[in-house]
């Protein structure tokens, strides 16, 4: 545990997105520091139970519960920088070129750009609270969405996230009711800086069709 204390709030210079407010914005970062804060008091308290070298089992049950509780802060944490990263200050172009990098790798695995958006977006819209992450295979570069409830229920070992969306409701409920997250969604893919995502993907490996 040496990087106890090390986790810092990151600052994004994220402002004048299509259809998401920047009042949603500040609440946002506002949130994720949070999760910084959580995660950082969390492995503080499991370090104190292990610096020892051992876990005593009278220590275990009080151990579990911090231990288990830093799943969901720490992907808490992490999933919003990648989140807060995939969006373009400004506002974007909207979905890719055909040519683009990622279009072509969406092509690659499910048939069409358009048929990855509409499975992905169709993640977007199932009830509940979580998020819906385009995964990379990174032994045969396969692009795959998956839902994440929470934070940590439901990654996939060993994948590399190359676009997440935050489907929880505070990303969007100042801008729109709970029941329009789809204009959300759909503002969302306005603002989706996709360098960084084509920056997420690995390009020694290629997709040869959809799924895992």
């Amino acid at each position: 545990m040496s990087s106890i204390g090390s986790y810092k709030a990151r600052e994004f210079k994220l402002s004048g997105l299509n259809g998401i407010s920047d009042e949603t914005l500040e609440m946002h970062f506002k949130l994720y520091e949070g999760y910084v804060k959580e995660t950082n008091k969390l492995t503080a308290g499991i370090s104190k139970f292990i610096q020892d070298g051992n876990v005593d089992q009278e220590e275990i049950p009080a151990y579990s519960e911090l231990t288990r509780r830093l799943g969901f802060e720490y992907n808490g944490m992490v999933l919003h920088e990648y989140y807060f990263d995939n969006l373009k200050s400004g506002g974007g172009t909207g979905d890719p070129s055909r040519t683009a990098e990622f279009a072509r790798a969406a092509a690659s695995c499910f048939g069409s750009y358009e048929i990855w958006k509409a499975d992905f977006v169709g993640i977007g819209k199932m009830r509940g609270v979580g998020w819906a992450i385009c995964y990379q295979n990174p032994s045969n570069g396969r692009l795959s969405n998956h839902w994440i409830t929470l934070h940590e229920t439901g990654n996939v070992a060993g994948f590399d996230p190359v676009l997440v969306m935050d489907v929880w409701e505070h990303a969007y409920l100042l801008d729109y009711k709970p029941a329009e997250r789809p204009k959300y969604i759909e503002a969302f893919f306005s603002n989706i800086d996709w360098t960084v995502v084509e920056k997420r993907l690995k390009k020694d490996v290629v997709g040869r069709g959809a799924g895992a």
